[in-house]
């Protein structure tokens, strides 16, 4: 057996041998799984880009998220005809939905549900 010429004979019986050997293929695709998401988590973690033009992108990430935190969720370098066309388009919006003037149409509609009056049965009848 294989075991036995690497010198694990001593260490394992032949039974153990092939049960871990039969366990290790058996389950040689979950491994495969598993090691691969483990990879793709801990990318990010690395943070050091290999190739420059990733660490370009990742420069240009990181300006960005500087930028938008100093916008204060609002466009990041809004230009005049970029606002005209944000205006424009949430006009469009507000008309077609219901909108009227004053009418926030960036939030989130709040419901308020009402209990339906149920007339009372009448069991005598």
């Amino acid at each position: 057996m294989f075991f036995r010429h690497i010198g694990f004979s001593r260490v394992l019986n032949d039974k153990t041998a092939r049960m871990l050997v039969s366990h290790l293929l058996t389950n040689g695709k979950q491994i495969r799984v598993i090691l691969r998401r483990n990879i793709g988590i801990c990318a990010p973690v690395l943070q050091k880009a290999t190739d420059p033009i990733q660490q370009l992108f990742i420069d240009k990430i990181r300006e960005y998220a500087k930028k938008s935190s100093a916008a204060g969720g609002k466009l990041v370098e809004p230009t005049p005809e970029t606002e005209r066309e944000l205006a424009a388009e949430l006009e469009k919006v507000a008309k077609q939905y219901g909108g009227g003037e004053g009418v926030n149409m960036t939030q989130f509609p709040t419901f308020q549900f009402k209990e339906p009056e149920i007339d009372p049965i009448n069991l005598e009848k």
